[in-house]
């Protein structure tokens, strides 16, 4: 027997397509005959603005959006594959990890001074501070897929090129360009967040910045191997072996669903989804997909709209200081493991001012296991950040890890023995990496598809601005005072911990938003205000 049911507003086509058009505003109420209902299934009553129950989520609507579609289909086998080639795009931390191995081998092999190995580190970081808005403007107009696979072939082609430098000028050169690459990488923290179901997201994330540490840790080891019987040349070469890898696996990245419904594709996002949906073993969601307002993509402008403009501010703040932190926390470790304290660092640099600059001193294998032990606090951090990001939120967790961070820096005050400095430093250096990883989780979270990969790239271009400033407060200003270096950092933490509380949004517990033209968190919410006395039943839409 059919059943009747008197809906408000939408209409019901053949097709299975709704529609809500102006006339059906003003013309009232429509009333529609659904055959092939079951009987027995009771009515829901839903409240204006009440959220559809997710057991009740879109099988009794026509319609369903790419984040019903994801939630839907939930986490499985196609998000597995996707970590693991995202993932070794993110290992590309060798490429910066081997700075800290190449400066010294090249210092005394090449009889470079100071200052020039000093520019050869720079030199990448200049890189990437100018290529990572534009490479969140090439995803946002072009697609993740294309700004992902063009920013990995470049840092690969120029990382491999790297080798066969002949003199220190082509090495500045190359690395520069490599560094312009690495600006790139980070969007495959945008295209994975993209295909991630709300509950998975943070901890998935986090997972893939486990791949950074395994990179740096690799490229120590690789270095141990490497160094003392191939040289450098082989470890610039051996050390793009993962974006090598990730150039071989990235015909099997499909683009951003969310991309494609954004720029009107409407038949390859759909695809896609059914891709996911075949190799996760779930059932796509009945009816339509609905294709959202297309609009530009990629505009600087839209960071800065009433609704973004404190957060894109604040996002850069937060950024900067993490970068500015974390480097100059690297650089300070090698400087206090030398001195063997801090109290006695004062008197250690005037001796080392006092030598010739030329004075060459190659890695030990003590230097490279410190080196190891330092590079292995970034797991902790991961650890800690993946257990809390989703019991106090992410603004929360930013805050934390900087403010432990901020309170470990004024420890370094007292005058304690080696072994009390290095437990203070392994747990600053863990919390300022699970700051650095939860901002990495909160950014593409808190932007809309149209703005999302840009959002990411101008945060990522401001930590490079922190990454270049720092080695002038860990290395110039140490020479003045280790204290007032200190406090430089504690305080730029602690104010970096204010702005995370200060941040407008939180986005635990929310889907990601798809048009700026929505309110935020609008998807999460139902599609579209009912009003009172709608009745939905728990039916399948017709197509």
């Amino acid at each position: 027997n059919p059943c009747f049911c008197i809906l408000r507003v939408v209409k019901f086509r053949r097709t299975g397509e709704s529609s809500r058009s102006d006339e059906d505003v003003i013309s009232g109420e429509h009333e529609i005959q659904i055959e092939g209902v079951r009987t027995e299934l009771e009515p829901i009553e839903l409240e204006d603005g009440a959220a559809v129950p997710k057991e009740f989520a879109n099988p009794t609507d026509d319609t369903f959006m790419v984040e019903d579609a994801v939630e839907a289909i939930g986490f499985g086998k196609f998000q597995w594959k996707l970590s693991v080639i995202t993932g070794l795009a993110w290992a590309n931390a060798m490429e910066m990890m081997i700075l800290s191995i190449l400066a010294p081998q090249l210092h005394c092999e090449w009889r470079l001074p100071s200052w020039q190995v000093a520019l050869l580190t720079s030199v990448v970081f200049v890189g990437m501070m100018s290529s990572s808005t534009l490479w969140g403007n090439i995803s946002d107009q072009y697609g993740r897929k294309t700004g992902l696979k063009i920013s990995v072939l470049w840092t690969l082609y120029y990382g491999i090129l790297s080798g066969f430098a002949p003199v220190y000028s082509w090495i500045l050169v190359l690395r520069g360009l490599v560094g312009f690459g690495i600006g790139g990488v980070p969007q495959s923290v945008t295209l994975y967040a993209e295909f991630l179901p709300m509950k998975a997201r943070a901890k998935c994330i986090l997972l893939i910045e486990v791949f950074w540490a395994i990179g740096t840790v690799f490229e120590v080891l690789l270095a141990v191997l490497v160094m003392p019987t191939l040289g450098w040349r082989w470890l610039l070469i051996l050390s793009a072996l993962p974006l090598l890898l990730f150039a071989v696996l990235c015909f099997w990245l499909p683009e951003s669903a969310r991309y494609d419904v954004l720029s009107g594709n409407q038949e390859k996002a759909i695809a896609t989804l059914k891709r996911i949906a075949t190799e996760n073993g779930a059932p796509m969601p009945l009816g339509k997909l609905i294709i959202s307002r297309q609009e530009d993509r990629g505009k600087m402008r839209d960071l800065f709209t009433p609704h973004f403009r404190w957060t894109t501010l604040l996002l850069w703040f937060i950024w900067f200081s993490n970068a500015f932190s974390y480097y100059g926390l690297v650089l300070l470790t090698t400087e206090f493991f030398q001195a063997g304290d801090v109290c006695s660092i004062s008197s250690r640099r005037k001796e080392v001012k006092a030598k010739c600059s030329l004075t060459c001193e190659y890695l030990t294998e003590e230097d490279y296991t410190d080196l190891l032990w330092t590079t292995l606090s970034e797991f902790p951090g991961v650890l800690v950040t993946l257990w809390i990001i989703d019991r106090i939120g992410r603004k929360k967790t930013m805050a934390l890890s900087f403010f432990v961070f901020s309170f470990c820096s004024l420890l370094l005050f007292l005058c304690v023995g080696r072994n009390v400095l290095t437990v203070l430093l392994f747990i600053a250096r863990a919390f300022i990496s699970g700051g650095f990883q939860a901002a990495y989780v909160y950014t593409p979270e808190v932007y809309p598809t149209a703005t999302r990969a840009l959002g990411l790239g101008t945060c990522s271009g401001m930590a490079r601005v922190g990454a270049l400033i720092t080695p002038f407060i860990a290395q110039v200003m140490l020479e003045s005072s280790v204290y007032l270096t200190l406090v430089v950092y504690s305080g730029c933490c602690l104010l970096a911990a204010v702005a995370s509380c200060f941040l407008p949004i939180e986005t635990k517990g929310r889907g990601l938003q798809e048009s700026s033209h929505r309110e935020w968190g609008q998807e999460m919410v139902g599609r579209g205000s009912h009003s009172p006395g709608i009745t939905r039943s728990n039916s399948g839409s017709q197509e």
